[in-house]
């Protein structure tokens, strides 16, 4: 019998991507507009290979960014770019449609977890901007356990809390090499969140006992 169902956050519960490419989009926008002499996408492009290369989190990108173009941090620019982020973050940071009522239907019968890869305060900021922290019994992070998917120690720690033996559990995640691969060698069932993958595998080959399209399909499965 199944008593609790384990959610990734990025592209599973929210958007992050579109909010990351929105978000960036309008501080490169705005650095240009303050002076930066270079055109967006070129800009654009150099920022994501930086984020490729430290990480996808780094809270001085934009930093990196500045010095790798002009040889040095320009704090006009620099602020204009902050401010421009942090206000389209404010605009996108929301849940996939149907992921809310999703919740709390799956609540009255389930114990219900997050598993994020982000460091404790990102996940926890992304949470409580989209008003679904108290929807979950666990929310455990890279802080919390201090390894990432597909480790063991992540899905053997949360387990733990939650008080379930792997066949109890069910993963839902859009990474098949993270979220599935990393559930599955424990014996936990998963959903591929098909929705949320920028590279999406081909039908039917993620690995996963079930594939979504949509998060609302998961009341289906676990019915």
């Amino acid at each position: 019998m199944i008593k609790a169902i384990l959610f990734d956050l990025d592209g599973t519960l929210i958007d992050f991507f579109r909010f990351k490419k929105n978000a960036c989009d309008a501080a490169i926008s705005a650095m240009i507009k303050a002076g930066l002499k270079m055109g967006k996408k070129k800009a654009l492009k150099i920022l994501f290979d930086l984020y490729s290369k430290h990480g996808i989190e780094d809270p001085k990108i934009f930093q990196k960014f500045l010095k790798k173009v002009e040889g040095k941090t320009n704090y006009k620019y620099l602020t204009y770019g902050i401010l421009a982020y942090r206000k389209m973050k404010e605009n996108y940071m929301y849940p996939y449609q149907g992921t809310i009522e999703t919740l709390k239907k799956l609540k009255k019968r389930y114990r219900l977890a997050v598993i994020s890869d982000a460091h404790g305060i990102n996940a926890w900021l992304r949470l409580i901007s989209m008003k679904i922290d108290n929807m979950f019994d666990v929310v455990l992070t890279k802080s919390d356990v201090r390894a990432q998917k597909p480790s063991s120690r992540v899905f053997r720690k949360v387990l733990k809390m939650l008080k379930v033996k792997p066949e109890q559990a069910i993963m839902v995640g859009d990474r098949t090499e993270r979220d599935i691969a990393g559930a599955r060698a424990l014996g936990i069932k998963t959903v591929y969140a098909r929705y949320g993958d920028t590279n999406k595998v081909k039908q039917g080959a993620s690995g996963a006992d079930f594939e979504i399209d949509d998060i609302r399909e998961l009341l289906r499965i676990v019915k």
